[in-house]
């Protein structure tokens, strides 16, 4: 028997206030025209007060919990993807377990940035597969609008707040033709300075503010992005052909039909949603999921990758037939 993760159920949430191009241009020196143009971004939502990482994550978890017919209590695996936790430790994780009237689980955050998902649901599918779990809530949330300088007008327009989060449950099968199919992760460390934050506990002793040089994180994005997609078909023993819907980190439309153009995928199997929400980080694939699974387009038995890459730079893909 082949024991994989098979994915129960999807969920999001995202903060109240949503803010378009024009709004932002009010007090940011850019307009609805230059950002549409450069990242076909029109709209992000931005965390107000009493909205945190850990509230978003825990609307979206039950979310999730609600879709895949599960009850909290039968999670014995939480990991959280996120570059802004509530506090710098205890885990946000452990927040939303709190949250969740979880009374005891495995639970920590993965730090991978806009990565982290992939990170995560890699971990938990190894913790799965493995046997140290059996029901697994992996999420990605974010507060990014908390680390953005204002002023950097070419930065600060990209990104947005929200979480989205996935329910894995174990199955034995004959075929193992259900679930994670293959997963593949990469880092290399030497690109730190090219998209991080300025500060942290150890060296500044301050939270800092976010920054890239978008160009040269635009070319790198491009080329791992497409062959981590190669590697992990490969090592699913399939071909892009056999791709339905591909979800991809929302991080700008150039970059996503640039990524398209490579891999000879046709446009309309990619789940686009940067447009409405902008860069939410590690909350952007599954946030992209939810959307696709609940507006109908994502069925079960279709074959979805989902790829991202972050700060560090990390990159990620995983292939998963529902």
């Amino acid at each position: 028997m082949i024991r994989r993760s098979i994915l129960l159920g999807t969920g999001s949430a995202l903060p109240v206030r949503a803010v378009s191009n024009a709004e932002l241009a009010q007090t940011v020196d850019t307009s609805d025209e230059w950002i549409v143009e450069r990242t076909g971004i029109r709209n992000r939502h931005i965390a107000g007060e009493g909205e945190t990482t850990s509230t978003l994550a825990t609307d979206a978890a039950r979310a999730a919990l609600d879709a895949a017919g599960v009850a909290p209590q039968d999670i014995d695996l939480i990991i959280l993807a996120t570059a802004t936790p509530d506090q710098t430790f205890p885990a946000t994780a452990t927040t939303v377990q709190a949250a969740l009237g979880i009374d005891d689980c495995v639970a920590f955050d993965v730090a991978a940035v806009c990565s982290g998902f992939l990170y995560a649901i890699t971990v938990a599918d190894s913790m799965i597969r493995s046997g140290v779990a059996k029901r697994a809530l992996v999420i990605g949330a974010e507060t990014f609008s908390r680390l953005l300088d204002w002023e950097d007008r070419a930065t600060c327009v990209l990104f947005g707040d929200g979480a989205g989060a996935v329910v894995l449950g174990a199955e034995e099968s004959a075929d193992g033709t259900r679930g994670i199919l293959a997963s593949k992760l990469h880092a290399d460390g030497r690109h730190n300075q090219l998209l991080y934050v300025d500060g942290g506990p150890s060296t500044t002793q301050t939270v800092g503010k976010l920054r890239m040089r978008g160009q040269e994180v635009f070319r790198h994005a491009v080329v791992n992005l497409a062959s981590v997609l190669n590697e992990v078909m490969a090592m699913a023993g399939l071909t892009n052909a056999d791709i339905d819907w591909l979800v991809p980190h929302q991080a700008n439309a150039r970059i996503l039909d640039a990524t398209a153009r490579k891999l000879k995928l046709s446009p309309d199997r990619v789940v686009v949603t940067v447009d409405r929400h902008a860069n939410t980080s590690a909350a952007s694939v599954p946030l992209a999921l939810d959307l696709a699974v609940r507006d109908g387009r994502i069925k079960p038995g279709e074959l979805i990758v989902l790829e991202a890459m972050g700060g560090g730079f990390t990159w990620g893909a995983c292939v998963i037939r529902l």
